[in-house]
């Protein structure tokens, strides 16, 4: 794992006898399972970094273990199966694949799954009418274990990914011995997570195993960040507006009418403050109660302004007349306001820091320290 930078390993027919979890070295972790020292067993191995990250692990039988884990907040789901052999009963694949779909069935529909299986099954090179969960890279003529391979990823609408990447045969085979070579060990994962997979090959020349080879996949997880919700401020009504007489005028003559027509206010004051509130509301309307951001606009002046209410109405133009002359027009404004802004807050700064020199100064900064902090 650490030569050919695997984070995630599936093995199968392992024989190790019991359900446990064990470090392997070099921080990695074996999680397995297995009722028969002589055959079968299943395990996942993780590396050092993802062995906090499990959340779950399903020994379901020594074909058939899962483990859930969180990675940035994606749950990943890896499956680790082992099909039995064609000369094996009827009965016992039929346990195998029922198996199979208890686990995928428990998973829900948005997490993903990656299952790295020895399906003891060649699912064929070509996808005629299996277009959707078979590519077409796949070795030799299909069988009937391969087949059920194919109608298990249509049932889970999942992927075979072995068979999308096209590779030297060489870097196809998965299986070898003597002069028989074949494809058997596959990795599947949901169809709607293809995408996230940008490589799938297998590694000739390790002796770890005498006749499978390793089957690896490169899978990036797509983390969805989740938005920032806008925090809620209270919308507050608009009482400055009382400083404009009209405003003013207009909601003495509505709470006037609010309150029947009295001139002196009810002894109730609960009441009549709450009467004074709806009419303030109607009359001087509200804020949105979106906090807005602080820019740094001190420095503005009234050329600025002006050149940035001209360079406005040069957008309007543009976007109702589409003309290259309008074009022109409005990026030269564009590059107008950012001069116009650029001299302005230059001067600004000076000024400041002149004025920051002197002993009438001092107040200044004293200020703005306290605004500051």
């Amino acid at each position: 794992m650490e030569r050919r930078k695997v984070d995630i390993l599936c093995v199968q027919e392992t024989r190790w006898k019991g359900s446990k979890a064990r470090s392997i070295g070099a921080g990695s972790k074996l999680f397995y399972y297995g009722v028969d020292s002589k055959r079968n067993g299943v395990g996942v191995v993780l590396k050092e970094e993802f062995v906090r990250n499990v959340l779950e692990v399903k020994r379901v039988s020594d074909r058939v273990m899962s483990l859930k884990l969180e990675i940035e907040g994606v749950m990943l789901n890896v499956v680790s199966g082992y099909a039995p052999q064609i000369g094996c009963e009827l009965e016992e694949k039929e346990r195998f694949w029922s198996e199979l779909d208890e686990v995928m069935e428990s998973i829900p529909t948005g997490e993903r799954v990656v299952i790295g299986a020895d399906f003891n099954g060649h699912v064929g090179e070509g996808n005629t009418g299996d277009e959707e969960v078979n590519g077409k890279f796949g070795v030799k003529e299909r069988n009937l274990e391969g087949q059920m391979v194919v109608d298990f990823a249509k049932r889970m609408d999942m992927g075979v990914v072995n068979t999308y990447f096209q590779k030297r045969e060489e870097h196809r085979v998965t299986y070898k011995s003597g002069g028989r070579s074949t494809q058997m060990d596959y990795i599947l994962c949901r169809r709607s997570n293809l995408k996230e997979i940008s490589d799938c090959t297998v590694v000739v020349g390790e002796r770890v195993a005498r006749q499978h080879r390793m089957v690896v996949c490169r899978m990036t997880l797509m983390v969805c960040k989740t938005k920032r919700s806008k925090i809620e401020i209270e919308k507050k009504t608009k009482w400055w507006k009382l400083k404009k007489e009209e405003c003013c005028e207009e909601f003495r003559q509505k709470l006037r009418q609010a309150l029947g027509g009295q001139v002196l206010l009810p002894d109730d004051w609960e009441t009549t403050a709450e009467v004074i509130r709806e009419r303030g509301r109607k009359v001087l309307g509200v804020s949105s109660g979106r906090r807005k951001e602080d820019k740094e606009t001190w420095w503005w002046n009234e050329e600025v302004q002006d050149s940035i209410q001209r360079k406005r109405l040069a957008k309007k133009k543009w976007d109702m007349d589409r003309t290259e002359e309008n074009r022109q027009e409005y990026k030269e404004l564009q590059r107008r306001v950012q001069r116009e802004a650029s001299k302005a807050k230059q001067k600004a700064y000076d000024e400041l820091y002149t004025r920051l020199d002197t002993r009438e100064g001092e107040k200044d900064l004293y200020r703005l320290a306290r605004q500051r902090d």
